[in-house]
């Protein structure tokens, strides 16, 4: 079996060298980080359309008090006020 010989082959680079743990460690987490920010810009951002039918422009809805972005540094969204018209 490919998967046991590869992880028997994992396990004894371990053993000889125990430095790779910490590596190993962070090599998981950063693709473990990668994966949810993925998953978080999948299903939380405006850009994202899953269900076309009953909102084709799921943008359009958004209040200018939400924050849509990851990360505002300068921005206060709880102060914006609405300068757009509804569609």
């Amino acid at each position: 079996m490919v998967g046991t010989s590869l992880g028997a082959g994992l396990h004894r680079q371990i053993k000889r060298n125990p430095g790779l743990i910490p590596m190993i460690g962070f090599i998981c987490l950063g693709m473990g980080s990668a994966a949810l920010y993925l998953l978080r810009l999948a299903l939380r951002s405006p850009d994202v359309c899953w269900d076309r039918k009953n909102n084709p422009e799921p943008w359009n809805r958004l209040s200018p008090n939400d924050q849509y972005k990851f990360l505002a540094v300068s921005t206060d969204y709880k102060k914006l006020k609405k300068d757009r018209p509804d569609f």
